[in-house]
């Protein structure tokens, strides 16, 4: 019996593609990562032949390209009067298809163009599907049979906001809301005006509010939106610029005159004035989002949860979502935003569209590339570098970065998501203080101001952590007992909270055995982990990328698969 074989797409913003088999992810990877363009535009076409082939397929078995954009609701008009009215500038702009608006750009997606590349147009399918509904289609993949639903952003084709239910291989949209009272464009223009990029450097604000006063700029920022009966909110568009067609910056000058601050320049040193509104426009940020979800359970009456969207990167209101709501339980996907969208557009049409029963549930995020040890020596040997195998990589990991050392980890198939999660990791020794800034100095280059993250052994969480509840994709804040901030200081953020990951030994056994591995040694269940990458540059993908990350870093080892490589 054949089976249904979809290729999901998402063209834009960090493009990305997915390979769907008969209701299972067989593959699902950033274009980033194999091209080495940290975001991307480009058409993923190095995604979609590497996911066929190492699903086993050929272009002529796809039966279904689902984009993760729907340009039909972008062609819809407004009418002249409006489109002459500065008010509607942005609007008009927003109605113009996304293919269109980027054609001058060098790396633009074309996408019918590029699609019919592989295959007889006479026999291509190709479903554009609408952004947010790609988003809500989350649900298809998360535990929960029946689950209330929001997707959150900067914008899709008009929503920006979106309330749904779901229930077994269907969901229903209950509530949309539209561009441009959008929070993901709020928190951009905070960002923006504490000196970073925006849609592109909110981790950096969210970093920064833990150093923060809240209260000093946080009514100056509430008279700026009004959360309305209907569960909705609204901005006041006076303060703001993202949606004008002509906007050298996404907040007015209006904005300015209000806080009584002048913005930093572009990647500017932080003082106590930008940590100051950064931590309000989080404490804003989540207000608008709790208003939101406590409105949503109002409406569904559901106890679980199911949240997509970029603003769910905010994995500080994440991890607050079960306190301030009246929520029991949340999924929330290894990668919740746009190039998400590549397996959320592949499951919508496999369920709501095809009406598929559903039979799988996403388990981890390791969904790309991988290599075998025999590729990984075949490499070393023809480049002639010194290696080591080793028969316990976990172990010999473990003792290195108990000894002080910083270590690259090459293991397994390619996380999908801005998290590494122990395939492409950096790790170190969480016990010492100095270690947060010897990583950065040697390593990432970072902002001092961006803590690294906990990686823990799952059924160890509550000796560390507080209502915490299992965070396999970094996806939640939680606040650390305060008896472990000495015990774990390179991981312990300046607010004693962490970005934790649980590791299971059902999930990543070999992770898992490296960290239990470490807490024999240690007595700390715990290791630090970041991404393996250089600032500006995407994660690792190949050993070849590990390769040139390792010599062109302060990193002491690298464990790649079974080899180990020391300077």
């Amino acid at each position: 019996m054949a089976k249904d074989a979809i290729v999901g797409l998402s063209i834009g913003y960090n493009t990305s593609s997915a390979v769907l088999l008969d209701g299972k992810v067989e593959f699902a990877v950033e274009e980033e990562r194999l091209i080495r363009q940290k975001r991307t535009r480009l058409f993923p076409i190095q995604g979609v032949r590497e996911g066929l082939r190492l699903a086993g397929l050929t272009v002529e078995d796809v039966d279904a390209f689902a984009v993760a954009w729907n340009p039909a609701i972008n062609l819809e008009q407004f009418s002249l009067a409006q489109s002459l009215r500065s008010r509607y500038m942005g609007e008009f702009f927003y109605s113009v298809p996304n293919y269109l608006m980027t054609l001058k750009e060098d790396n633009s997606a074309l996408l019918s163009e590029q699609i019919i590349e592989f295959m007889d147009a006479s026999k291509l399918r190709i479903f554009y599907v609408t952004h947010h509904l790609s988003h809500a289609a989350t649900f298809f993949f998360s535990p929960f049979e029946r689950a209330a639903i929001m997707t959150i952003d900067g914008f899709g084709e008009k929503d920006c906001v979106l309330f749904a239910e779901g229930k077994d291989n269907q969901f229903r949209t209950l509530w949309t809301q539209e561009f441009p009272h959008s929070l993901g464009s709020f928190y951009s223009a905070m960002t923006e005006f504490i000196g970073f990029r925006p849609d592109n450097d909110e981790w950096k604000l969210m970093g920064a509010s833990s150093y923060g006063d809240p209260d000093r700029y946080y009514k100056q920022l509430q008279s700026t939106f009004h959360l309305k009966d209907d569960g909705g909110f609204e901005l006041d568009l006076s303060y703001f610029n993202h949606y004008q067609f002509h906007r050298p910056l996404m907040y007015a000058p209006k904005l300015v005159e209000l806080l009584d601050l002048q913005p930093n320049e572009r990647n500017g040193e932080l003082n106590q004035d930008y940590y100051d509104l950064a931590a309000a426009a989080q404490r804003a940020t989540e207000e608008i989002y709790f208003h939101l979800l406590r409105k949503l359970h109002e409406l569904t009456g559901l106890d679980q949860l199911v949240l997509a969207g970029g603003v769910v990167y905010n994995s500080v209101a994440n991890g607050k979502v079960l306190q301030e709501t009246p929520f029991k339980e949340v999924f929330i996907p290894p990668v919740p935003d746009d190039s998400g969208g590549a397996l959320g557009a592949a499951f919508y049409m496999q369920h709501q569209i095809w009406k598929r029963p559903r039979r799988y549930v996403l388990s981890s995020n390791y969904l790309g590339p991988g290599y075998s040890n025999d590729e990984i020596r075949a490499l070393l040997e023809k480049q002639k570098i010194r290696h080591a195998e080793i028969k316990d990589p976990a172990q010999k990991a473990a003792e290195l970065v108990a000894a002080g050392k910083i270590v690259g980890w090459f293991q397994g198939r390619l996380e999908f998501g801005d998290r590494a999660l122990g395939n492409r990791s950096i790790l170190a020794d969480p016990r010492d203080a100095g270690m947060k800034d010897k990583v950065n100095n040697t390593v990432k280059y970072r902002e001092p101001f961006r803590p690294f993250a906990p990686s823990i052994l799952e059924d160890q969480m509550d000796e560390y952590f507080v209502d915490a509840a299992p965070a396999p994709y970094m996806e939640r804040v939680f606040p650390i007992r305060p008896e472990k901030h000495e015990v774990i200081p390179a991981v312990t953020h300046v607010d004693g909270t962490g970005r934790l990951q649980t590791v299971s030994k059902e999930i990543n056994p070999l992770y898992w055995e490296l960290i239990d591995d470490f807490r024999k040694l240690t007595g700390v269940p715990v290791v630090l982990n970041t991404s393996f990458n250089l600032k500006g540059e995407p994660i690792v993908c190949s050993p070849q990328d590990a390769l040139r990350t390792f010599y062109s870093s302060g990193l002491d080892a690298l464990v790649l698969g079974d080899y180990l490589i020391e300077k």
